[in-house]
């Protein structure tokens, strides 16, 4: 992966998703590091906090990366490091914005599109495909999610 360590990257995506807990969104980190490593940008899930049904970690992160450059959108060389595995529309996304990888924590065999459920990313029929690492520190990862959806469950009624 070049310059950029894959568990170093998720751990930057878990810092990330840190900052989502308290909220009601999801906690989901993601981070996009230029090829030298540099952070381009980085978000957490803001659908809730925005009313915005594409506010993903992963898409606000690609905004925020293809916003700070300077010659054009396309994040050739670029690494997204995620806390779970991309839904349909991030694979799609980060597909679309020419990514060369994507790496991160835990698997979402229920909605997951970079293996799990879909594999979006590997798709032939489309003209460019990341490398894709699945599976880095998924353990820490999948348990953030637990953790959120643990407390959502006891704020519940019994039935």
């Amino acid at each position: 992966m070049g310059t950029i360590d894959p568990a170093e990257a998720v751990r930057a995506a878990l810092s990330e998703a840190r900052r989502a807990v308290g909220t009601s969104d999801v906690p989901i980190g993601a981070v996009v590091f230029g090829s030298d490593g540099t952070v381009l940008g980085a978000a957490h899930n803001a659908r809730e906090a925005l009313g915005d049904p594409t506010a993903h970690a992963e898409v606000l992160a690609l905004r925020a990366a293809a916003g700070r450059l300077r010659d054009g959108w396309r994040l050739d060389g670029c690494t997204l490091a995620v806390t779970v595995e991309p839904c349909t529309m991030c694979a799609g996304a980060l597909v679309l914005a020419r990514v060369a990888r994507v790496v991160f924590g835990a698997w979402e065999p229920k909605t997951g599109a970079v293996g799990s459920l879909w594999d979006v990313v590997r798709d032939r029929r489309l003209n460019h495909r990341p490398e894709v690492i699945g599976g880095v520190l998924a353990e820490e990862c999948g348990a953030l999610l637990a953790d959120f959806f643990g407390e959502q469950r006891m704020g519940q009624p019994d039935e």
